[in-house]
């Protein structure tokens, strides 16, 4: 399922950088990008939106929301 972390405190490249490793790390992900301009992480993972707040969390920052990814694409 694609889905999209809202989050507060992700400031530059080397933020994102470090939230997608981390998402990347758990079993159960397949993909993850974030921008941080916009304060977002999309993420391609099967595992519930509480495990995917813990890491997100565990990396230094605020999970605002988390939502199913809509769009063209989704």
């Amino acid at each position: 399922m694609k889905r999209v972390i809202e989050v507060e405190g992700m400031c530059c490249a080397r933020c994102a950088e470090r939230a997608e490793k981390k998402l990347l790390l758990l079993s159960g992900v397949q993909g993850a990008k974030a921008k941080f301009k916009k304060g977002i992480i999309f993420v391609e993972s099967d595992l519930p939106d509480e495990t995917l707040a813990e890491c997100v969390t565990a990396a230094g920052f605020t999970v605002k929301a988390i939502r199913a990814r809509q769009g063209l694409f989704s």
